[in-house]
């Protein structure tokens, strides 16, 4: 904590990111108070220049968010606030306050793309439109969405065999979504399968 510098009203800059997607979700300012009780209690406590007074992030609204880690920069005048948000971060309602774009084309990142395929599936299977391939699969049922997760990872394999880039990319994207299809017919959250794995990871460098 010593290391923190903050500046001559006492304050430090803090970007606040999703810890899952790694969007940032906004900036703001922490006096050393703020800090303290954003480590203490994991929730996020910043300080309103405005107001001049410590406020805790949701507590009003109820978009809180569980701090689960917070950084310092190399200079050490400047943290980030990893966080899981219950909520959108922006008063506007947006998920970030960086929500206009002034030049170029943001690029969506991995993560998003899982998220944004999870939620389409989710969305099919409650809407259930007609003509839909993914209505189809969850019409036919679990023992059809397990055999063609079955037929698309013999695809891998064989693609893999082949030595060939191209096929094996598209054959994975192919067993990736039908995956994703079948978690969401047993109910089991991509969150849970990221946990696993995080949790399996964090065994083996801790063991290293």
């Amino acid at each position: 904590m010593s290391k923190i510098q903050y500046d001559e009203n006492g304050l430090i800059p803090v970007i606040i990111q999703n810890a899952e997607t790694k969007e940032v979700l906004t900036l703001a300012y922490a006096n050393e108070e703020a800090v303290n009780k954003t480590i203490e209690l994991g929730e996020t406590w910043l300080y309103s220049r405005s107001r001049k007074e410590l406020w805790n992030k949701g507590a009003t609204s109820g978009n809180t968010q569980q701090v689960t880690a917070v950084r310092l920069d190399c200079d050490g005048d400047a943290l980030i606030y990893e966080v899981i948000p219950n909520g959108p971060a922006c008063h506007t309602g947006e998920n970030s306050c960086f929500n206009e774009t002034l030049s170029g084309t943001p690029n969506p990142s991995k993560a998003d793309m899982f998220k944004e395929l999870t939620e389409l599936i989710r969305n099919r299977e409650q809407e259930m439109p007609e003509g839909a391939y993914t209505t189809y699969l969850f019409t036919e049922g679990v023992d059809k969405i397990c055999k063609k997760v079955g037929e698309e990872a013999a695809e891998v394999i064989i693609a893999a065999k082949n030595r060939d880039p191209q096929e094996l990319s598209m054959e994975t994207a192919d067993l990736f979504y039908h995956v994703l299809v079948l978690l969401q017919e047993q109910k089991v959250d991509l969150d849970q399968v990221i946990a696993v794995l995080q949790e399996r990871h964090a065994v083996k460098t801790s063991s290293k």
